[in-house]
Order: C-alpha cells, then sequence, then structure tokens
C-alpha cells in the first residue's frame, strides 16, 4: 500500500476500507509496471544482440561477394 496516495484519499474524505483499497489498486499497478519494465528491458538487450549479430552478417556476406567478384573478375 502507498502510504501517500492513502493519506490523500482519507484527506479527500473518503472512507478507510476505500482509501485502503484504492492505495492497494495503486499500489499493484506500480508492482505490474515494473514487470513489464522488467520484461522490455529483456527485448531490448536481445534486440541489441540481434543487431550484432545482423551486421555481422551483412558484413560477412559482402566479404564474400567481394571475393566471388575478385575470382571472377581474375579470369
Amino acid at each position: 500500500m502507498i502510504i501517500e496516495v492513502y493519506e490523500a484519499f482519507k484527506s479527500a474524505g473518503a472512507t478507510e476500507e476505500k482509501a485502503q483499497a484504492a492505495a492497494k489498486a495503486l499500489a499493484d499497478f506500480d508492482t505490474r509496471f515494473n514487470k513489464i519494465d522488467g520484461t522490455l528491458d529483456g527485448i531490448k538487450n536481445e534486440i541489441i544482440g540481434m543487431r550484432w549479430m545482423t551486421g555481422i552478417a551483412i558484413a560477412l556476406n559482402i566479404a564474400v561477394l567481394g571475393l566471388i567478384i575478385n575470382t571472377i573478375l581474375a579470369k
């Protein structure tokens, strides 16, 4: 439960039960968003790795293409 939210609801005139329920609900949303944030960080790290793999694959393809062209022109 988020104490600041609970106190804000109490000072706004909400009953104790409603203030506690609202504060707990907001705390649950905070936990949920933190889990989503952690998942997005993992996805971001995977994308960074995939960028590196794609760059290396493109560089190797260009190198192989260069060797093929060099072999064809050497004949």
